[in-house]
């Protein structure tokens, strides 16, 4: 008995029935076609009837016409069932749809969001990929739609059968990209579902060989990147060397080359099955091709790693250190190195890795231009930190020890970037501290990651006491973490701390001190209104023959206004003219501005006098304003009996301002 639609299911992608007994149905009567059924059990013959109960009637080709009509018509309007009762009336009056029309169908029901739509697009593509007289009864792009649909809906049998239908049919197959990647992708993570595919993989090349036409054969050959990822599949999930060395045959029968990621997954393979003649046998072919052997030497680690053979893994990379090319310096990469460290500690094997470090140390210190980060033991102490290991990175260098070896500054590099990281600032220091014992050298860039970690913490003194090392060390390069300490403590508001910094190293020509570090401590020490460590940093400033500019007057100016020293701006005033300094709005209108303030009005007229020369416009009204604001009260005639002078001035800017009218 039939089981109704609407109980229908889609089974499972990690379905237990074998690869050959997915069913390929194309009934569109039966409404469970996605389901597998059991085997049939043999029985007896049954007698045939007398006469077919209810034979099909032929459709005239006008009633043909009509239905097709009509079933592009709902497809329009998106009335699937509609569509569907129109095809089923033509399928059962064996009548065929015209090719676009069977896309239009297909793509339509293949489209939809629901089981029924999948179930439907699978039943008419297969029916008519084996009962329709077209030459091409569906479209390539018809079909891709379909096998894109049945992947995304994780449908690996019915995927499976609907590509064995169209080997099944009899006719020219379309591109491999319409049908095979989407297959690939379906079945890749399922170990009998991929073997179920790579049967049809192996009818579809063989109908690929058999093809005359060169052209018709170019379409439906598979690309280099589906062969691979199907040798992929038989190298790290079936495991199967025989299966692997089948699908190079295939390859080499359709015309399509190895490259380097198909000798890689041999590798892989080769290494976990355990077949170093093989092994060997690539080696060579590596060497006579010319070809990079990175993924050589890293598949061959992760094949080890799949067998348990950690001897292997650290001769293999040993090896790969010894033979390393300029182009080829870093063989493994962080992926190799975590997968490589995890598994020896998940398998309580700490003692190897540190004396695979310890070994691989002694062939990186005869290879001048290996960086740090590119060390056996960076990679894996790094990897430690990147799995949230880190007492396993310490535990590798206490074994490291332990064992009376040298720490290579790779291990000990990786374990400061976690401090600095984590701004574990104390750790940090004492490691520092043991590196330089050891008779290390840290580069440059560790500095740079310690100091900026101190910094970070408001650790200043950590990050002064590094710099000073970084500095007795004779690096080349000190400015990013000068530029590191002078910009946290500007944050932090610490001039006094910025100001002692750069007096300690003003001389060192590393560093190139300029006249904004020093403006840079004049406004921090305004700002907070301790004006005589600005006028000491300016006069030490001058004294070092490093020239002031406008931003260094207006830090100073702006903090003697704050706190009323108007007579400060005075004698600065002077200084500063007397020098010739280049003025500019900002300068004069702060000048001016503290001069009228604190009632010097004779300095007050030279500073105008200045901006009319260097014709620079001023803005009477706000020095109108702070003079109402300090002076309102103050009288012509009072000066008068005091001070001549000043009261000239005084009715001068009086005048100049429009207080007088």
């Amino acid at each position: 008995m039939q089981s109704h639609p609407s109980r229908a299911r889609f089974p499972p992608p990690s379905s237990s029935s074998e690869p050959n007994e997915i069913p390929t149905v194309y009934s569109f009567l039966q409404p469970s076609i996605f389901a597998p059924r059991p085997k049939p059990q043999p029985q007896p013959p049954l007698p045939a009837p007398p006469h077919d109960p209810a034979p099909r009637k032929s459709l005239a080709a006008s009633d043909v016409a009509a239905l097709e009509d009509d079933l592009l018509a709902a497809v329009a309007d998106d009335r699937s069932d509609n569509a569907w009762l129109a095809f089923k009336t033509l399928a059962a009056a064996s009548s065929s749809l015209s090719p676009p029309a069977a896309a239009a169908l297909v793509s339509h029901l293949a489209a939809a969001q629901h089981r029924l739509g999948l179930k439907r697009a699978f039943a008419a593509a297969v029916f008519l990929l084996e009962k329709s007289p077209h030459a091409a009864p569906l479209p390539e792009a018809a079909l891709g739609a379909l096998f894109s649909s049945l992947a995304a809906a994780g449908s690996v049998a019915p995927a499976l059968a609907l590509a064995r239908a169209m080997l099944g049919s009899g006719r020219r197959l379309p591109a491999f990209a319409v049908w095979g990647h989407p297959l690939i992708e379906l079945t890749r993570a399922d170990a009998s579902a991929f073997a179920a595919f790579l049967k049809v993989f192996e009818e579809a090349c063989k109908l690929v060989v058999g093809e005359k036409s060169p052209a018709a054969a170019a379409g439906m050959r598979p690309d280099l990147a589906s062969c691979n990822a199907v040798l992929a599949g038989c190298c790290r999930s079936l495991g199967s060397v025989v299966d692997a060395e089948r699908v190079l045959e295939t390859m080499s029968a359709v015309g399509v080359s190895p490259d380097v990621e198909s000798f890689g997954c041999l590798a892989f393979l080769y290494a976990w099955r355990g077949v170093p003649s093989r092994v060997d046998e690539l080696d060579k072919l590596l060497d006579a091709l010319g070809f990079s052997k990175k993924g050589f030497f890293k598949n061959l680690v992760g094949g080890h790693l799949k067998a348990g053979s950690f001897e292997s893994v650290s001769s293999v990379i040993l090896r790969a250190l010894k033979e390393a090319r300029v182009k080829d310096s870093n063989a493994f990469d962080e992926e190799s190195y975590s997968e490589v460290t995890q598994c020896f500690i998940d398998n309580g094997r700490v003692k190897e890795l540190a004396q695979l470090i310890i070994q691989a140390q002694e062939i990186e210190i005869t290879q001048q231009s290996l960086s740090v980060e590119d060390s056996v033991g960076f990679g894996i102490v790094n990897a430690c930190i990147e799995l949230g290991l880190l007492n396993k990175a310490h535990s590798i260098l206490d074994e490291m020890t332990a064992q009376g070896a040298s720490v290579g500054l790779g291990v000990y590099s990786s374990i400061l970037k976690a401090y600095c990281k984590e701004q574990k600032t104390a750790e940090a220091g004492q490691l520092v501290a043991e590196i330089s014992s050891a008779g290390l050298r840290l580069d440059a860039s560790s500095y740079d990651n310690l100091i900026d970690a101190s910094m970070t913490a408001h650790d200043f003194q950590s990050a002064f006491a590094l710099f000073k090392e970084m500095r007795e060390a004779r690096l080349p390069e000190l400015r990013t973490s000068y530029l590191t300490i002078m910009t946290g403590l500007t944050e932090n508001n610490q001039p006094g701390l910025m100001a002692s910094f750069l007096d300690s190293v003003v001389d060192d020509p590393r560093i190139e001190v300029a006249a904004h570090d020093w403006n840079s401590i004049i406004h921090a020490f305004a700002k907070v209104g301790r004006l005589e460590d600005a006028k000491r940093t300016y006069r030490r400033m001058v004294f070092l023959r490093f020239e002031p500019n406008n931003q260094t007057y207006l830090s100073l100016i702006n903090g003697y206004v704050s706190v009323e020293k108007y007579f400060n701006v005075l004698i600065l005033w002077t200084e500063v003219r007397r020098k010739g300094a280049e003025f500019n709005h900002e300068l004069i209108d702060a000048f001016l501005y503290a001069l009228v303030k604190g009632g010097f009005f004779d300095m007050a007229m030279q500073v105008i006098e200045k901006a009319q020369e260097c014709k620079i416009y001023v803005d009477k009204w706000r020095h109108k304003q702070a003079f109402m604001e300090t002076h309102k009260k103050l009288k012509v005639a009072k000066l008068r009996k005091r001070n001549f002078r000043k009261m000239e001035a005084l009715i001068a800017f009086k005048n100049w301002a429009g207080l007088n009218t």
